[in-house]
């Protein structure tokens, strides 16, 4: 029995560790649960009773030598890997990759068309979030009994029961009202900002979105140099290929009105998917600023820069725009 442990302390002591590899050789072969020390206490079993204090002391050397051997091999080891520097040496370690932020689709998307329009000459301009039923409504042609008016396409704000409700603009046309209440044309301005509908939320709507006016208004202005305008903005945007239509469709403050489509693939198949609605202003909107019909025309626009953004960045889900999933957003880093 005594030998069997002397042997132990005997190999313990000659055990050569000069790296890292040795050293885990070391735990394995001494230290592990399976290891010599642990085997050599299941011996005391067939220690006789007169012999059991004298092997137990010696079976704890023999452990305690393990231990010891081990950590100062450690120590050792680690003391070889530091080193000295010079005064001039760099002994700065390489920083963590770390995300530091992106611009947000979104905003991205909507620097590109201010940027467009600023080429074609158009200024920009800025309206309230929340407005009165004039300038949201009436100025702009809808009638008392328009949907649009109704709850469930509008969030409405109430002030009070004496005052008229505000709304939530559903559209960013009524500043067209404030910039023609406000200065004599011509004008040609685009506005930006966000607007709210009572809509239900699918991968392809949101109750918010972010949308861009357009206006222009001079004498003899034309159907044509809308569409021109706007065929113009298509291919700076999305490229000289792009695959784009020009359909009519009807608004109340326009006529006669348009929406442009643009073919949008993705894995599920191509699909046309309309990016703006618009057309001539109608005199009914002049009249209700005082612009002379007789003598001024113009066109109007707004696009959703959402979808705009959808197409320019190949997503599929309106959702992932307002989900602030750090791993979304990661992609766009520049």
């Amino acid at each position: 029995m005594l030998d069997k442990i002397n042997d132990i302390k005997e190999k313990i002591q000659s055990f050569s560790i000069e790296n890292e590899d040795e050293l885990e050789a070391f735990r394995l072969e001494f230290l592990s649960r399976n290891g010599k020390v642990q085997s050599m206490f299941g011996l005391m079993k067939d220690v006789p009773n007169e012999k059991k204090a004298e092997v137990g002391k010696l079976m704890n050397e023999v452990k305690n030598l393990a231990h010891q051997t081990f950590e100062n091999a450690k120590v050792e080891l680690l003391k070889s890997e530091e080193k000295e520097f010079g005064a001039l040496e760099d002994i700065t370690l390489p920083v963590e990759s770390t995300y530091t932020g992106s611009y947000h689709p979104l905003n991205r998307a909507l620097n590109e068309i201010k940027q467009i329009f600023l080429r074609l000459g158009f200024n920009i301009a800025d309206g309230p979030e929340l407005e009165d039923d004039f300038h949201n409504f009436t100025a702009l042609n809808f009638p008392p009994d328009h949907p649009a008016r109704d709850m469930q396409d509008t969030f409405f704000v109430r002030k009070s029961e004496e005052e008229q409700d505000l709304v939530l603009r559903t559209h960013t046309s009524p500043v067209q009202i404030r910039l023609m209440k406000e200065k004599e044309p011509p004008l040609r301005s685009i506005i930006p900002g966000r607007v709210f509908r009572n809509e239900a939320v699918t991968a392809k709507s949101y109750f918010q979105f972010n949308q861009v006016e357009g206006l222009y208004v001079n004498v003899r202005v034309t159907m044509g140099e809308l569409i021109e305008t706007l065929v113009m903005f298509a291919q700076l945007m999305y490229g000289s290929d792009v695959k784009y239509r020009v359909r009519p469709s009807y608004f109340p403050f326009t006529e006669p009105s348009i929406e442009m489509d643009v073919w949008w693939e993705s894995e599920k198949g191509g699909q046309w998917l309309e990016i703006l609605g618009a057309g001539m202003v109608d005199p009914n909107v002049f009249e209700s600023v005082d612009v002379d019909s007789e003598k001024y025309t113009g066109f109007a626009f707004g696009m959703g820069v959402d979808r705009i953004a959808m197409l320019r960045y190949g997503i599929d889900d309106i959702r992932l725009l307002y989900d602030n999933d750090i791993r979304f957003l990661e992609q766009f880093k520049s």
